[in-house]
């Protein structure tokens, strides 16, 4: 009778213990772009504000990798989440687009914010009550970045893009024009830029070994732009003295004794923002609209830090971040081309101090 007893008290609280694992939510989730959580750059930095918010409030919060990039695993991603209990999830990257255009339908109890896209992009599509788009103006942060190697000494810059996407494309041109209107301010004939896009975000050692070729060939400093490719191009500095990384959307200075600044976006502060409008009862205030967040806003710019920089100066930084609100300094520059090689001539003429070597 007593192992009867103590069989039927075991299986009780295992399913107890089951059933309490099944039930558990989590208010708050964040899918992954292509890429990981700790990619050191757009997805950490947008987990980074969603883990700061929820922390700070005890709300439940995850975050979903979806099983592959494509629009159906996406979906599927963030049909999990609403299983699991969400109430706003957040989607960081252009790729987001078409799967967020079929969610917001979907699941409209559920809010979304999605970052470097909108669902009205999708084709057919439309930005619903329930979405909050956020674009920035990487463009800026492009431009300080380049104007800021240019300022420091650098005469032989490059451009590791990750996937051309236009958030990426706009970091790149960007880079292109801050370099060339600093050269036209020093009077400098011909900055050298190589450039080239990946076809995804990961560090692979082909990535690692292209940057340290341009490193060997006298490129000084290398813009890396998209997730984790930045890990390929500090490697690559670090194993030659006096090369240089910049990184991208985050303030990636721990990341390598070579990183002397960033062009960062800020992700986690606008995250944090609309999960306060939410949580807050203002969602109203937001959903349905699409905004393109500059360094006005506090959308980009370069940290507050310039202890690497042996010339570039916090006065030099300030002033041209004046000009740029003012509206003194304006920065033209689209990343619509209809095709890859309509990209490359744009880029490669897109200022004459800027001699763009385009790498295929």
């Amino acid at each position: 009778m007593k192992k009867t007893l103590m069989f039927f008290l075991v299986v009780v609280i295992s399913a107890l213990a089951l059933i309490g694992c099944q039930t558990k939510t989590y208010e708050i989730a964040l899918i992954t772009d292509k890429g990981d959580i700790d990619d050191k750059s757009f997805n950490q930095g947008s987990w980074e504000g969603v883990k700061a918010f929820a922390e700070e409030r005890g709300i439940s919060h995850k975050y979903y990798r979806p099983a592959e990039v494509t629009d159906d695993a996406y979906l599927a991603a963030i049909d999990l989440a609403v299983k699991g209990g969400a109430k706003v999830i957040v989607t960081p990257g252009y790729l987001f687009t078409n799967a967020v255009n079929q969610a917001q339908k979907k699941h409209p109890t559920v809010k979304f914010i999605i970052l470097d896209a909108s669902p009205a992009d999708a084709e057919g599509g439309t930005i619903e009550s329930n979405v909050y788009s956020i674009f920035y103006k990487e463009e800026q942060a492009g431009f300080l970045a380049g104007y800021a190697a240019v300022h420091e000494g650098f005469r032989k810059l490059a451009f590791l893009g990750g996937m051309a996407v236009p958030a990426v494309k706009r970091f790149g041109l960007g880079f292109v024009v801050g370099a060339g209107f600093a050269a036209e301010e020093l009077g400098i004939d011909k900055i050298q830029m190589e450039y080239f896009h990946s076809d995804g975000f990961a560090a692979t050692p082909d990535i690692q070994a292209k940057a340290a070729g341009w490193y060997a060939a006298g490129t000084e400093v290398i813009f890396a732009c998209g997730g984790s490719i930045g890990q390929s191009a500090m490697a690559a500095a670090e194993a030659i003295e006096g090369k240089k990384v910049i990184g991208v959307d985050v303030n990636q200075k721990g990341d390598s004794p070579t990183v002397i600044t960033s062009a960062m976006k800020g992700l986690g502060a606008s995250v944090q923002y609309a999960l306060g409008k939410y949580y807050d009862g203002k969602w109203d205030e937001i959903g349905g609209t699409s905004v393109s967040l500059g360094i006005d806003q506090g959308g980009v710019g370069l940290p507050d830090d310039f202890e690497r920089f042996e010339n570039f100066t916090q006065a030099q930084y300030n002033e041209i971040v004046a000009k740029l609100i003012s509206g003194e300094v304006t920065i033209d520059v689209v990343s619509t081309q209809e095709t890859v090689e309509e990209y490359i001539e744009y880029v490669e003429n897109l200022h004459a101090k800027v001699n763009v070597i385009y790498h295929e």
